[in-house]
């Protein structure tokens, strides 16, 4: 037996183990789970180059829970370690010294990973135990077993002892403060987040498992113990895409969200071994536009080890809203497996995760345009987010994306620029796309666009004020304009011009009676020449104040402060139309009075913008003058 230091320069290192990584002492179980996974794979290769004379056999990973004793257990039957390989790699702990670590770390948020740079990862046991534990034998013919014993200093014992079979046991005693690593849902729970997919069997517990054999009267059901294996070693990312059916991907989905009742609508399965090695299989779910985001569904793994679902910097941040697995070990990690630090292999990876799914979209595009269209709404808030964040994305996407009319008729971007540039392109050339954000809420000026022979596109999503701009930033004298924005001669402005019904006097005397029944710093009032088959009075929100409030309000453009803006309308009031003449010539002041008030009430309601008392008071007006 001996006794020695575990080698480092300070003798606080523990503390500081515990208080740096405080906040994810959970990854203990992972540490220590990758561990025996490491020398089971270790074992398999040596077998394999013929370097041990050890029979292999099924390698399996044990989790035992012993509540009696307050000590949770990791064994395997993989390489094991004899007692100078325990004196190597458990006690050379190189280390820079506990000061110089703290000062360098010190700017970190609390709880940071440290672990996996320093390969202190089994010493993230001490984080949960008062005291651990290792027995270990070695595949060496002729090694003796070793044991060693810790209890969260530097002061260690090492000895040689006995063990029947190959591998290592790793005994953690739990403290007090984390006796819940003693209840199996708590290990199921780690289990199942860090080792589901782990290529070693993991055993945790056993099941029973019910049989019938015989037939009539002499049926029976044979109950069997069996070992409960709680991971999937072969998932299918692992495997060739050529291996696969749909029928494979959706129940692998369902493995990885176990709790989504949906069906993913289409997959993008990852390959590539050169010029770095990437496996994964990416699924776009449902997105409704009035859903939150969710984002970290996307986890990394390195050798089928959870690292991360936060991949930031590892896929472009419009990415994010997929589902699915990415595996790569040439995916540099930090001071912990749960960190990354970007870099150019990083970069270029992200690079071509973007342009695979570019491809994909493409080619389900070119192969079932229909089908691509059908699939369209629930998918085009991630389609529209690429396309305002990545460049690169934005030039393929403009093969694929769509826009939809109020006719429910799908184009692309050139597409429809084609259909529309005869109509609507004004007298100064520019090319005016119209659009509106709510079919139902601005019917009434979609039909007067309509009625011009104009097209309309419905563009409904949260970002697409971003987006208009982003296009218009492409596209030389093109412009998106809000149906509801301003009269519609004024949104597409052709040489043609109206003449007033009215004199120039007649107009300056309505407009001061008019002004007295608008709501001061509310209405901006616009006496307007249009066709008299238009609205006599017409409610708009300038389509620049709209969108820079828009686009505040989702963030990323506008002007700082633009959401929280009161309010602003214009009223325009179209001198050609016969009820303005009526109102010119009516003699009752009150009459005429309650009139504007009316037509001004009327407008509002068609931009669903009466609420509160003066919706009550309209509704009141009305119904007692239908009762006089």
């Amino acid at each position: 037996m001996s006794k020695g230091k575990i080698n480092v320069t300070a003798d606080n290192i523990f503390p500081i183990i515990k208080k740096f990584l405080y906040s994810d002492h959970e990854i203990f179980l992972r540490e220590l789970v990758s561990n025996a996974t490491d020398a089971s794979l270790k074992l398999k290769t040596l077998a394999r180059l013929g370097e041990t004379k050890s029979e292999v056999g099924d390698l399996q990973i044990e989790i035992k829970i012993d509540k009696e004793n307050k000590t949770l257990t990791v064994s395997d039957n993989g390489l094991g370690m004899t007692v100078d390989e325990v004196e190597k790699y458990i006690n050379q702990v190189a280390f820079s010294g506990a000061e110089e670590f703290v000062e360098l770390y010190k700017d970190k948020a609390e709880g940071a990973g440290i672990i996996g740079h320093f390969g202190l990862g089994f010493y993230s046991s001490f984080m949960v135990a008062d005291k651990v534990e290792i027995f270990s034998l070695s595949h060496k013919e002729g090694s003796k077993a070793a044991h060693w014993s810790c209890e969260g200093d530097t002061e260690f014992d090492l000895s040689e002892t006995e063990k029947e079979s190959r591998g290592t046991d790793i005994v953690l005693h739990i403290n007090e403060e984390s006796l819940d690593y003693l209840e199996d849902f708590k290990i199921r729970e780690l289990l199942d987040k860090y080792c589901k997919f782990l290529p070693i069997p993991i055993k945790f517990g056993t099941k029973e498992i019910s049989e019938k054999t015989g037939e009539g009267e002499d049926e029976k059901e044979i109950k069997t113990t069996v070992d409960e294996i709680i991971n999937n070693p072969s998932p299918a990312w692992t495997k060739a895409p050529t291996e696969l059916k749909d029928e494979d991907y959706n129940e692998f989905y369902r493995q990885l969200y176990p709790q989504s009742f949906e069906q993913p609508l289409f997959h993008i399965h990852l390959n590539v071994d050169y010029p770095f090695d990437l496996t994964g299989i990416l699924f776009f779910p449902r997105i409704k536009p009035n859903m939150e985001l969710n984002r970290n569904k996307i986890q990394l793994f390195q050798n089928q080890v959870f690292v991360t679902d936060n991949l930031e910097g590892i896929v472009p941040d419009f990415l994010t809203l997929l589902h699915g697995v990415i595996d790569s070990k040439d995916i540099p990690l930090n001071v912990s497996r749960s960190y990354l630090q970007s870099d150019g292999a990083v970069k270029k990876i992200s690079s071509h995760i973007t342009k695979k799914v570019a491809d994909k979209l493409e080619s389900i595009f070119k192969a079932d345009r229909e089908d691509f269209q059908s699939k369209w709404e629930d998918i085009k808030m991630i389609i529209e987010y690429g396309m305002l964040s990545e460049q690169k994305f934005f030039d393929r996407a403009q093969k694929f994306a769509l826009y939809k009319n109020v006719k429910d008729e799908y184009s692309t971007f050139e597409e429809y620029k084609e259909k529309i540039k005869d109509l609507q392109t004004d007298k100064d050339g520019n090319l005016i796309v119209l659009y509106a954000a709510n079919k139902d809420g601005q019917h009434s000026y979609i039909k007067r666009a309509e009625n011009k022979g104009y097209d309309v596109l419905v563009l409904d999503s949260p970002i697409v004020s971003h987006l208009m701009q982003k296009l218009e930033s492409e596209n030389e004298k093109l412009k998106f304009a809000r149906v509801d924005s301003d009269t519609i001669d004024k949104l597409i402005v052709k040489d043609t011009e109206q003449v007033s019904k009215l004199s120039d006097e007649q107009i300056e005397s309505l407009k001061p009676v008019i002004e007295e029944c608008l709501e001061k710093g509310k209405f901006t009032l616009q006496m307007e020449n249009l066709d008299s088959s238009e609205s006599p009075f017409t409610i708009t929100v300038p389509e620049f104040m709209r969108r820079m409030k828009e686009m505040s309000a989702t963030g990323g453009g506008g002007f700082m402060g633009m959401d929280n803006m009161p309010e602003m309308y214009n009223l325009i009031v179209n001198t050609n139309h016969e009820l303005v003449s009526k109102i010119l010539d009516e003699k009752d002041e009150q009459k005429k009075k309650l009139m504007i008030e009316d037509a001004k009430d009327l407008a509002l309601i068609s931009q669903n913008l009466l609420h509160g008392e003066s919706l009550t008071n309209f509704v009141e007006r009305n119904f007692s003058k239908l009762s006089q």
